[in-house]
């Protein structure tokens, strides 16, 4: 069933009020790879995140879209699952996720809403051109045999050098994520550049000058720890980012409005302690019973 709501739905104040789990090392580095797209004017195409959540990955990507670009994002949102093992994790992990909930907070901090498209993420191939996507996030189904179908989507429609990002694929309750992320690896030609706690980021291209590039940007961090090891027949970075300072967030197109300070209303007369009409508002301190205040004075030592 698709599950819908029809409560309010409100806005952010702040980048820090969207729900998700989008850590600040991963944001360093979401922030370097299109910025890096930025300084190089060959590096063209549009912006896709398959998963959006509630939103706070897409609001952070759409901050980096060019003029003539399109930003694609592709979830179920309230859509029912197609399988049951997938209904059956979108009832663990997304009982409360609504379209509504997803597109208030993506216009408090952007004009213009993504191109979304509510579906399961396999038709994604059939909706945007092969190599047309400069930057791919795959953050959608945890199960191996939908990620297996996400990364194939993601090397179809991936540009030249196009970097992808790859969430949760070394999580303990995913091992699907993992397992698809690293036979992609192993038969897919997907070549790994870096992994972060909770993200893989590669290419489907030349590794070796993001590689080079990121190892001269991580040796001027020291809020990231970086390591090189050979995996596969190739060096790959890992970054911990226990420390990582995040990058500064996006802003909100409206500032939250501020909350006056509710003044004090006048004591109504021969009636202490009540306001001079039902419902006016005061900021009176409350005063403790009679009880508790003795509890307060032994409590603080004080002596009669």
């Amino acid at each position: 069933m698709s599950q819908t709501t029809s409560a309010p739905v409100t806005s952010p104040a702040g980048f820090s009020d969207v729900k998700g789990w989008f850590w600040p090392a991963d944001q360093l580095l979401f922030d370097w790879f299109l910025k890096r797209q930025d300084r190089g004017p060959e590096q063209t195409g549009d912006l896709l995140e398959l998963g959006a959540y509630l939103g706070k990955s897409a609001i952070f990507i759409g901050g980096y879209l060019r003029p003539g670009e399109e930003f694609t994002v592709c979830d179920l949102f309230d859509s029912p699952a197609p399988d049951d093992p997938n209904s059956a994790e979108m009832g663990r992990s997304y009982s409360t996720l609504t379209r509504r909930a997803f597109e208030a907070n993506y216009r408090a901090f952007h004009e213009r809403l993504p191109t979304i498209v509510q579906a399961p993420t396999s038709v994604i191939g059939s909706r945007l051109k092969a190599g047309s996507c400069r930057f791919i996030h795959v953050d959608a189904s945890h199960l191996y045999e939908h990620v297996h179908g996400d990364i194939r989507a993601a090397r179809e429609l991936a540009a030249p050098d196009a970097i992808v990002a790859f969430d949760d694929f070394r999580a303990e309750h995913c091992p699907g994520v993992a397992a698809a992320v690293w036979g992609a690896v192993a038969t897919m030609e997907l070549k790994l550049i870096c992994i972060t706690g909770t993200k893989a980021y590669g290419t489907w291209g030349d590794p070796e000058p993001a590689r080079a590039e990121l190892l001269d940007w991580l040796s001027l961090r020291t809020d990231l720890w970086h390591g090189v090891e050979e995996v596969a027949g190739a060096p790959l970075i890992r970054i911990d980012g226990k420390k990582a300072k995040a990058p500064t967030p996006p802003q909100p197109l409206r500032p939250a409005p501020e909350t006056a300070e509710t003044p004090e209303a006048p004591d109504a007369p021969g009636a202490p302690g009540m306001s001079t009409a039902p419902g006016t508002p005061t900021t009176r301190p409350v005063t403790p019973a009679p009880a508790a205040r003795g509890l307060l004075a032994r409590a603080l030592g004080r002596r009669r």
